[in-house]
């Protein structure tokens, strides 16, 4: 059963005060890895949505580039980094796959989920474009590989990498195949985000994706899409959650399991809602079912989980939920109220590393900030 995120909710954002993530003060939080950009990252989690304790702290898998002249530059070299986060820091591991092994020219947001005895990780991944391709293009793969897990004088190793398969594919149906749209940020269609998910109903594996919609007469058709199989076998399911007709992207979903409800959380922007309808602030969103099928009802009625601060609308963003309500996301562009023009000033204020993490209480279908 798949479920509409209406223009009346969207609309009855405006109508309510809006959460809002503690702002963030432009160079208030130092690179934790100088040299380089790091934006949406993850953890390598428990099958059953912790964030796995390894080596006395967390996995952590991070978009990431070369600081370049032009921040938004990096989405068309990104590498997914490996970290280790302890109480006394983060620890640079290096790039996470072989140069030359993902299937793409560049390497997009996922998930990992490590085995009971923590002895193998496996990464869900969305390859971009094509290996050895002459100009980066738009094309989104989801592939999953893994990894054995092993500890050498107190710090995470992974190694021996499967040879990458495709989880599974845009079917041009259900899901678009064509990911150009027109072309500009915000505006590219969505086969990517693979997020990892096992319904503790039935022991059931899922994947939740952002995806596009494939019979849409809409340029805004974004979609929270599905898969339900496992170990490279799975099949695509009608979405779970759709945007039709009012938001382009429904980035980096995810499934988290609370109080015996399911939770769907995505980010998504102020300016990839539909233009001729209401939109929302850039924020984190989320949605509630007693079931995995749905229906599914907006969180606080409107979808809204919480937002940037309107004196900071784009300071912060990709918010993860993790499986202990606490919720983590990357310094976007602090001090600004608006995109910058001049790659300069972009350059200048970005910020291109972890986010500070925050907390959120959820009841039933109202979700507030801890």
């Amino acid at each position: 059963m798949t479920t509409i995120w209406s223009r009346d909710a969207v609309a009855a954002i405006a109508l309510r005060p809006n959460p809002e993530v503690p702002l963030i003060t432009a160079g208030s939080l130092a690179p934790v890895l100088p040299g380089y950009d790091l934006w949406d990252y993850w953890p390598v989690q428990e099958r059953d949505g912790r964030t796995a304790e390894i080596a006395g702290g967390a996995l952590q898998m991070l978009l990431s580039a070369p600081v370049l002249p032009d921040p938004e530059s990096r989405h068309g070299l990104a590498r997914i980094r490996l970290m280790h986060e302890t109480p006394h820091g983060w620890r640079d591991l290096g790039d996470l796959l072989p140069d030359g092994f993902a299937p793409g020219s560049r390497e997009w947001s996922g998930s990992a989920i490590v085995t009971a005895a923590h002895d193998r990780v496996t990464l869900y991944f969305t390859a971009a474009g094509h290996r050895g391709e002459a100009e980066p293009s738009f094309d989104q793969r989801l592939f999953e590989t893994s990894a054995t897990l092993t500890i050498v004088d107190g710090v995470p190793h992974l190694a021996d990498w499967s040879a990458p398969v495709e989880s599974v594919a845009a079917d041009g149906q259900i899901y678009a195949r064509d990911m150009t749209g027109g072309g500009a940020i915000g505006t590219i269609k969505a086969f990517r985000d693979p997020a990892w998910f096992c319904d503790p109903a039935d022991g059931a594996e899922y994947l939740v994706f952002a995806g596009s919609l494939a019979q849409s007469s809409s340029p805004w058709n974004g979609a929270v899409g599905l898969a339900r199989g496992g170990d490279g076998q799975w099949t695509l399911e009608p979405p779970l959650i759709t945007a039709d007709g009012v938001n382009n992207e429904l980035e980096r979903p995810h499934l988290v399991h609370h109080a015996r409800r399911y939770y769907c959380f995505w980010s998504t922007q102020r300016k990839v809602f539909a233009a001729d309808g209401p939109s929302g602030p850039t924020g984190l969103y989320g949605m509630v079912a007693e079931d995995l099928a749905g229906p599914w009802a907006p969180l606080n009625g409107t979808g809204l989980v919480c937002a940037n601060p309107p004196g900071a609308p784009i300071q912060a963003y990709s918010w993860l939920v993790l499986g202990d309500l606490s919720v983590i996301s990357f310094v976007d562009r602090p001090g600004l109220t608006g995109d910058p023009v001049d790659p300069v000033e972009a350059r200048q204020v970005f910020g291109g590393t972890p986010a500070t993490p925050f907390r959120i209480v959820l009841d039933a279908d109202r979700a507030t900030l801890a």
